[in-house]
């Protein structure tokens, strides 16, 4: 298992750590602020809570397929304005 880590400090607390150290997992270290999660990804990522909000899905497939089907569904237009939030 390979654990990705935060370092908010509830999570850098002493108990945490030796608790982790007893788990023998590879712990995988995350700053506060990565690009993974960037603020320009929120622009992307509102816009698909607000299509999400009225869906169930009962199967890892039906996400799969629903955010597919959601990409597809965006013109150039789309990202060429999140891009514009990247850059």
């Amino acid at each position: 298992v390979i654990f990705l880590h935060d370092n908010a400090r509830l999570h850098v607390a002493k108990v945490v750590k030796k608790y982790l150290e007893t788990l023998k997992w590879n712990v995988l270290p995350h700053p506060p602020y990565s690009p993974d999660i960037a603020p320009s990804d929120y622009w992307l990522f509102r816009r698909m809570q607000h299509d999400l909000a009225s869906h169930r899905f009962t199967s890892f497939a039906e996400i799969e397929n629903w955010l597919q089907n959601w990409i597809a569904s965006k013109d150039e237009s789309f990202f060429s304005r999140w891009n514009s939030k990247i850059a």
